[in-house]
This record gives structure tokens, sequence and C-alpha cells, in this order.
């Protein structure tokens, strides 16, 4: 198909893909890249100040880390052509200089000087340093080697000293619940990242078995949602926590089962992919904010009407990747929702400076007051990056 007989539904995602690469290319990643980041320390910061356009003095999390090395480097993929090389190098120099403990995992945290500030073992920490090296093997060839080898030592130390008995991973104390899904679809994303780059079998083998795991625990055999929370055997966990289950990451998982269910021809998890994603929809999205609530409870009521940004670039890429997967007037439905997902991450960038945005959206249609968040960039970068890929194939 010519772009020139593209109906017109599909002309608006392309309109829509180019505004947004445009508004991360010549806006975010310059914001990001200086008041964000020190290029000459090879540092990044957690948030940036809305008033003053300046980093936020606090600790920064292991998790913003590999994040902002994967939306430097995919921001050169979209066009950007600022330093990104140079900032994921000297980032991921420092992380592993300053995060990397003796026992082989990364520290939660450190602060300004560069002392660690909190030691803790977290596994979703751990899931995305897998996920950040393997951006640098993909992206930076000097340093291929070199991470790959940081990413096999940390998944080595997670094998034996973090395994769960039944499958997945368990938190730093065999006793300490609750064990977490959120954790193991970042396992389950950094798996696939590698998989892509690598002939190493384990990240296979792991993808495989963290998709099981998704499948058959944290997936209610019922319903077909997600719950978030589970006790050592992988039963939800007892009481209100047991019930939560996130709209955000009904798509998210949806995003990732599409991917993996179509790399290993499997229908269950197409099958599963489309329930998570009715039930994020059905469910999840507040008809009066066009935005994605926090979290349902497991009868899918409201349980936290506040909308976080995430949520809304999950809506993207899981609308994306449904529509991938289907024909007819099902590919038609999920191709009428993505400009419907998009206009809800947009209101998150406005009243904001350039290249900027909210985080926390309250029921009455208020923000937080609060700075710019590093950690939303990532999920900003892949759904505009997941939406650039798509238009392309169009």
């Amino acid at each position: 198909m010519t772009e020139k007989s593209l109906p017109a539904d599909l002309d608006l995602l392309k309109t829509l893909s180019e505004d947004l690469t445009s508004w991360l290319t010549a806006k975010a990643l310059p914001v990001w890249s200086n008041a964000g980041a020190d290029a000459e320390r090879g540092e990044c910061f957690e948030a940036i100040d809305l008033a003053s356009l300046t980093p936020v003095a606090a600790q920064r999390r292991a998790r913003i880390v590999p994040r902002q090395i994967y939306s430097f480097l995919e921001g050169a993929r979209l066009g950007w052509h600022g330093p990104a090389a140079e900032l994921a190098g000297g980032i991921h120099s420092w992380f592993v200089k300053h995060y990397l403990t003796s026992d082989g995992y990364y520290a939660a945290a450190v602060d300004l000087d560069n002392a660690v500030s909190d030691p803790a073992f977290d596994l979703y920490n751990q899931a995305f340093a897998l996920f950040g090296f393997a951006q640098i093997a993909a992206s930076l060839p000097s340093r291929r080697a070199m991470a790959t080898e940081q990413a096999t030592n940390l998944l080595k130390c997670l094998i034996e000293n973090y395994r769960h008995p039944e499958a997945g991973f368990r938190e730093d104390n065999p006793d300490r619940t609750p064990l977490c899904s959120n954790p193991h679809m970042h396992l389950f994303e950094a798996c696939l990242a590698w998989e892509a780059i690598s002939d190493d079998p384990a990240w296979a083998t792991l993808s495989d078995e963290i998709a099981e795991l998704a499948l058959t625990r944290f997936i209610d055999p019922v319903s077909g949602g997600l719950r978030e929370f589970f006790d050592l055997n992988w039963e939800p966990m007892p009481g209100e926590k047991g019930r939560v289950m996130e709209p955000g990451h009904q798509f998210e998982w949806a995003w990732l089962l599409a991917r993996w269910g179509q790399s290993r021809s499997d229908a269950g998890a197409l099958v599963a992919a489309r329930r998570l994603y009715d039930i994020g929809w059905t469910y999840g999205i507040d008809e009066t904010r066009g935005t994605a609530f926090m979290s349902l409870n497991d009868d899918f009521t409201v349980r936290d009407p506040i909308a976080r940004l995430w949520g809304q670039t999950e809506w993207i890429k899981a609308a994306i990747a449904l529509a991938q997967i289907s024909a007819g007037p099902e590919r038609d439905a999920y191709l009428a929702d993505i400009p419907d997902a998009v206009q809800a991450l947009k209101i998150y960038f406005k009243g904001v400076p350039d290249g900027l945005w909210r985080d926390k959206l309250r029921p009455d249609g208020t923000f937080v007051d609060e700075p710019a968040t590093a950690s939303s960039f990532y999920h900003i970068v892949c759904a505009i990056s997941e939406l650039d890929r798509f238009v392309k194939t169009l």
C-alpha cells in the first residue's frame, strides 16, 4: 500500500508518530541530556525541577540509570543528533563502578557523592541492569564484550542466590513476601532484548520460564487478569494486597506476551495477551479523563484512581502489539485505540516546560505538584519507538 492510498486513520497514526518523535528529539532529549545528566562526570539525575530546570538534589536510584542509557541510545536511533554514545558509555561505566556490590548485585541507590545510600537488593533493579547492558551491547560495539560479561555475571548471581524453587526469583530474604510479578516483567523484557542480540541460550530459556510463570501463576485462571503480589508459593498474597491488578501492567504484559507468543508460535500466550488488553481497556480507563487508572481490585473495581503517566505509554504499546497480530475488524479496533492512548499521554506534557512532564493525574483533573521524574523517560521513549517502528510498516 502506498503512502497516498493509506486510509485516514493510518495517516493519523503517521502524524501522531512524527509529532511525538519530533517532541522527543527536539525538546525532551536536549533537556535530559543537559539538565538531567552530567556528561563530564558520566552521571544522570533522578528528576528535573519544573521551575528552575535544574536537577533535583536527591539520591539516584539504580532503576533510573539503565533506563536513561536506553533513552539516549534509542533517541539516537529515532534521529536525535546529540552525544548519545558518549552519554550512554559514561553512565554505563559510572553505574558499574558505584552500584555494583561485592555480592554481585547492584545496590538500590547512590547519593550525590556516589556513596551507596541504599545497599538493598531489589530484583526490579537487577532486571533493569540486565536491560541496560543489553542496550549497551546492541549499540556500542566497543563495549559489547564488557556489557555481555556484566550481564552474564549478574544472571549467574541471581540464579545462584535468588532462585525460587518453583520458577522465577525471590526477594533478598528467602522468607520475605510479597513476591512480585512486576520485576519478573522487566526480567522478561531484558531477556527478550538479549535474545535479539545474543546466541546464549540462557536468555531464551529464562524468557520461556517467565512467560510460563505469568501464564500459570500471575494471571488469574478465571478472570484472565494479572495480579501483582504473591506468597512464597506463587499463590495470590492473602488479604487486600493479593487483589491488586494494575491496568498499566495488564497492557505491559499484553505487549510482552504478544511479542513472545509470536516468536514461539504460542497461541495461548496470544489469547492471554488479548484478554489482558481487554481488561485494561474495559475496566482500567477513566471515561472522564481518558487515562488509565493506577490500580483495580480483582473484581475490576477501581482501587486507586490516580492516573500515572507510565500507564498511558503501556496502553500505546499494547494496542500496537495486538494490532500487529490481528486482522479485519479486530485489527481496526486496536488501531482506533492508539490515537486515544497517545492523547492520554500528551495530557502529561501540557503546562510544563518543553521536554518535561507531569506524572500523577488526580481524579479531579489536577496534577500532583512535583519535579519531572527521570523514571518516566524510558516509558515515553519506548512508546514513541514502538509507534515509530509500527507506522514504518504501514
